[in-house]
């Protein structure tokens, strides 16, 4: 049985519950998008859920943002398929739904009120896009990525034996 998280945003207004097989905090992504939705850290971390369970309360509280994306890789402003959702009341970030993977919903730890485990590793990704003033928390056995690592998360939850069925 898939393990149920539960979140909302800083002033309640938005409530949510979504199953995730990969429930484990580990990945550190230091993109500006993240970065500066989240507002701390100078990282945001991402869980994996399974898109069809997501069951939201305050539906009418919360915002769609779509980044703007431009850097060498992208010298034409392209808008991200990614949907960043948010409380529109209180501004907390909530979590991202892209259509290009259907079945899934990254909700952010940072929304999440239940109760998560600490990770054995962590991998450290975007980091060429990181803030000069941040400084990373990088230990040993930490994984580090200028862009994306090739391993997925439910790969990583897999290889850690942290895969709930």
């Amino acid at each position: 049985m898939p393990f149920v998280l539960k979140g909302s945003c800083r002033c309640g207004k938005v409530r949510f519950s979504v199953d995730s097989h990969t429930p484990v905090p580990y990945q550190l992504c230091y993109c500006s998008i993240c970065r500066k939705q989240q507002g701390g850290g100078g990282f945001a971390i991402n869980l994996g859920a399974d898109a069809v369970t997501l069951k939201v309360e305050g539906k009418a509280h919360v915002g769609v943002f779509r980044a703007a994306i431009e850097d060498e890789e992208h010298p034409r402003c392209e808008i991200s398929s990614g949907e960043r959702n948010f409380c529109r009341e209180c501004g907390s970030a909530l979590w991202l739904y892209d259509p290009t993977w259907p079945e899934l919903v990254h909700p952010f730890a940072s929304s999440i009120d239940t109760a998560l485990a600490l990770p054995p590793q962590r991998t450290h990704l975007m980091l060429k896009y990181k803030a000069n003033w941040v400084e990373p928390d990088i230990r040993e056995g930490d994984l580090v990525f200028d862009l994306y690592p090739r391993e997925s998360i439910a790969d990583w939850h897999r290889r850690h034996g942290l895969w709930v069925e």
